[in-house]
């Protein structure tokens, strides 16, 4: 398959590997939202959230949650940002899934300016109830 990161867990492309399993590589971001920005994707080829199981997505969350906790030791974060993009509307650029783990530190504005949408009146509980009734 000529999938990008299959290449990278391969070793036909170079990374920078930070931690591997039998199901999960994570490696360094090479356009970094901040230094130390990690992608932690399946082995096994899966376009995005939506073409994932449940325990695909947990196993993948398991390494998130390992990785993400030794970068914001290593680079002495405030904080991270844990980012699935899922398809192109969501900007996800790369079709095999993977989570981005980016380190944050007060005021580093590396998401500046925040754009975010505010509810009508009412418009909340409405949107509310129609997510919970297309829960599956």
């Amino acid at each position: 398959m000529n999938d990008l990161f299959l290449k990278i867990i391969r070793g036909e492309i170079p990374s920078a590997k930070v931690y591997e399993d039998s199901e999960t590589y994570a490696f360094l971001d090479i356009q970094p939202a901040s230094k130390g920005h990690t992608l932690v994707v399946p082995k096994a080829y899966t376009r995005n959230l939506f073409s994932m199981t449940e325990k695909e997505l947990g196993r993948l969350m398991e390494t998130v949650h390992k990785v993400a906790l030794a970068i914001k030791t290593a680079t002495n974060a405030d904080g991270v940002n844990i980012i699935m993009n899922n398809e192109p509307a969501a900007d996800q650029a790369v079709f095999h899934a993977h989570v981005h783990i980016i380190p944050r530190t007060e005021g580093d504005n590396v998401f500046t300016p925040p754009n975010h949408t505010e509810y009508a009146e009412g418009e909340m509980d409405s949107y509310a109830e129609k997510i919970k009734s297309a829960l599956v």
